[in-house]
């Protein structure tokens, strides 16, 4: 009997139950599990049934408990206070779990929770000005992640990209390459894309003080690129090529993927419009100085120092398009376009206010679905010399960060590998995968809203809570597997009933509680969770083949038992890890 089945049973006999006892079946009863295994493998909380039977919660668990009977699956039922544990019997348990999990393949831990539901999530936005940071790898990996879960609870997901193509700061990269490039290309510097144009708005950042009419000129820059002037608008796509051929590489390196990308050079006109019909709405207004502003109401932005209500600029008044212009026209475009239920955002939190901000300009456009954007935001990522910085040309780029993961995975593996026995390519492929599973894990484990100290070594180490522990437990329970596979135990059935020892039943309930945690996960748009609870499985199942022999059990019958938990733990690992965007090692 599959875990499904058994715990309907367990919602069925506790119905009857109450039928029986109490003349009407509860209206709401939930699974949960007791603190300790020795208690139970379930239970039945009998305080949402306290109001509904008229009766003091314990009262009513002991009543439950006498009613139910022994079954086919269900061992006892335990009235411990207003709680019900039930035990079930262990062939039943670990076989309906370990069946389930291989039944379920790739589908294992999906449900059906968001069916039907459209939601897009937009994430890791760059700027073309410059190469991708250890903050835009927090964005994607989050992003990567949240679209996992969403899309495992059967959401239909579409995830966006919107590229900050156009603005004052693309024109700095182009204006510094214009003065100073002397026409050189990535192609003859031998410099990746992202990081030539990168480079230029170092110098303009260097040039700046030195130049005081730099800022004039990259402002002359940004009104002919609106007015299409052609030579501006051909230097602005060479550029935007080469850093595109770049974040390219990068996507590549980090697993992300894209269904859709939207460019603020291709919105911001329709962000125009959408004002301009605020304005013959009534919706926003023209100030004294000729820009459109809209006032945002007191009763949810408070007000200025001087009592003042708040307003927020919709466009200058040179009519150039401000930051926010762009992305009304993009919000509209994406619920145009794919008929969405949700639109999530994932902005750091820098990007609070601007979100408020956005979300309720929609709404006064009059937008119904303005209700279904929600901004997840994220905390900042610091590194141990302190916070990131683009301008002065100290970010953290991910390529370089990357590359040093690598080399921190590759010097760990040949650290490991004292024979000399692997080829430098398998060290270079285990490497890769360890060092993205670091990168990726360290900076999931935690809640989006928290900030993150990335310490790279100690993101990469194969013991505590980390990807590369994750991995490792994973290779593990591989390594046992094949082995098996060398040995006659084919032939031999599994007898479940000889398991449940504390160990194996802190492990059988960690694997049943993963499809929960993934909805939970999902739910709160936490991958973090996934973390937490893989991480669990990972401890536990070390925990119980250190303590326990699998394949050098008492006998055959157990040695299979013990095999088909060991497989159905290294599936959960496994999935867990792939909705991170971690891959699997077979060897470590």
């Amino acid at each position: 009997m599959l875990i499904s089945s058994i715990k309907n049973e367990i919602l069925t006999a506790v119905e009857a139950a109450c039928q029986n006892q109490f003349g009407q079946k509860p209206e709401t009863l939930k699974l949960g599990y007791p603190p300790q295994v020795e208690l139970g493998d379930f239970t039945v909380e009998c305080f949402p049934l306290a109001k509904q039977f008229r009766q003091n919660p314990a009262q009513i668990a002991q009543a439950i408990a006498a009613k139910i009977e022994p079954s086919k699956s269900i061992q006892s039922v335990a009235a411990v206070g207003p709680y019900l544990n039930v035990k079930i019997y262990n062939r039943a348990l670990f076989g309906g779990v370990c069946d389930e999990i291989v039944q379920q393949g790739e589908r294992l831990g999906n449900t059906d929770m968001g069916r039907g539901q459209r939601v897009m999530v937009e994430y890791l936005s760059p700027n073309t000005n410059k190469p991708l940071h250890l903050g835009h790898i927090r964005n994607g990996v989050l992003g990567m992640g949240v679209s996992n879960l969403l899309e495992a609870t059967g959401h239909t997901v579409i995830k966006a990209n919107l590229v900050n193509d156009r603005g004052v700061h693309i024109c700095k990269s182009m204006l510094a390459w214009q003065k100073w490039g002397d026409d050189g290309t990535p192609e003859t510097t031998d410099t990746k894309g992202d990081h030539f144009v990168g480079d230029w708005y170092v110098r303009y950042a260097q040039e700046e003080d030195k130049h005081p009419d730099l800022e004039q000129e990259t402002q002359g820059m940004l009104l002919k690129w609106e007015s299409g002037d052609p030579e501006t608008l051909k230097l602005w796509e060479m550029m935007n090529g080469w850093v595109y051929d770049g974040f390219g590489e990068t996507y590549q390196k980090l697993g992300l993927e894209f269904d859709a990308f939207y460019y603020e050079s291709q919105t911001y006109n329709l962000g125009k419009d959408l004002i301009q019909d605020g304005l013959q709405k009534g919706a926003f207004v023209v100030a004294e100085d000729g820009a459109v502003i809209a006032k945002l109401p007191v009763d949810e932005f408070g007000t200025q120092r001087d009592g003042s209500q708040k307003v927020e600029t919709l466009l200058r008044s040179d009519g150039t398009s401000v930051y926010i212009t762009q992305d009304l026209g993009t919000a509209k475009m994406k619920f145009d376009e794919h008929q969405l239920d949700r639109s999530i955002y994932v902005v750091g939190s820098e990007q609070n206010y601007h979100f408020q901000c956005l979300f309720k300009l929609l709404d006064m456009l009059g937008f119904e679905w303005a209700l279904g954007c929600y901004h997840l935001s994220y905390g900042m990522v610091n590194l141990p010399e302190g916070k990131m910085k683009s301008r002065e040309g100290t970010v953290i780029d991910a390529d370089d960060l990357i590359e040093e993961m690598f080399q921190l995975a590759a010097d760990e593996i040949r650290g490991r590998d004292s024979e000399g026995e692997l080829s430098d390519e398998e060290v270079q492929k285990r490497a890769f995968a360890i060092g993205m599973a670091a990168i990726k894990f360290y900076l999931l484990r935690v809640r989006p809203e928290l900030t993150i100290n990335f310490d790279p070594k100690e993101s990469i180490s194969f013991d505590g809570f980390t990807g590369p522990y994750c991995q490792y437990a994973y290779a593990r329970c591989a390594s046992i597997l094949r082995r098996a596979q060398m040995q006659d135990f084919a032939s031999v059935e599994a007898d479940f009933s000889l398991l449940g020892n504390e160990e194996e039943l802190q492990l059988i309930r960690a694997l049943i509680q993963f499809p929960e945690v993934v909805e939970e996960a999902a739910r709160d748009l936490s991958p973090a969770r996934i973390c937490n609870h893989l991480f669990t499985v990972a401890q536990t199942v070390n925990q119980f083949y250190h303590k326990h022999p699998v394949l050098a059990a008492e006998n055959p019958p157990l040695i299979q038992a013990r095999l088909a938990l060991i497989n159905a733990s290294a599936a959960v690992i496994k999935k867990a890890l792939a909705l991170l965007g971690i891959e699997t090692l077979e060897e470590m």
